[in-house]
């Protein structure tokens, strides 16, 4: 019995960042945001980005980056904003062309947009965006 009980894993998904529930206008999110190892991704007032290396979330894919063009969407509950991006090209490992959406965050004056990163039961790292809040 306790080795079934072992092999169950981990029941819970890796916390998001620090931070805490925004919601951001188009102005607030047409901005150069970056991640830990420096890629970026630029969102543009016109409804376009451009993406050079940005850390991206794919279902349970995990360590994927995302370059290229293409449009951005702004979504919103009362509590939080969700950023939705379409490359132009699909993904060379994928063959996916939408990424899971970012979740907007605040923490102090520093913004975020987040995704959570490969398989739940395994402590992945999420992939974090930041932008100096204005």
């Amino acid at each position: 019995m306790a080795l079934a009980l072992t092999a169950c894993g981990r029941l819970t998904v890796m916390p998001p960042p620090e931070g805490d529930a925004v919601v951001l206008k188009p102005a607030e999110l047409a901005t150069t945001w970056t991640d830990a190892d420096g890629g970026t991704l630029t969102l543009k007032p016109d409804g376009t980005f451009i993406a050079d290396k940005v850390c991206i979330a794919y279902r349970w894919d995990e360590g994927l980056t995302g370059s290229g063009t293409g449009t951005w969407v702004q979504d919103s509950n009362k509590k939080q904003t969700f950023v939705g991006v379409t490359f132009d090209a699909a993904h060379p490992e994928t063959g996916e062309r939408e990424p899971d959406s970012y979740d907007a965050l605040r923490q102090g004056k520093v913004l975020k947009l987040w995704v959570a990163v490969g398989d739940p039961d395994n402590d992945y790292p999420n992939c974090v965006l930041t932008s100096p809040a204005s």
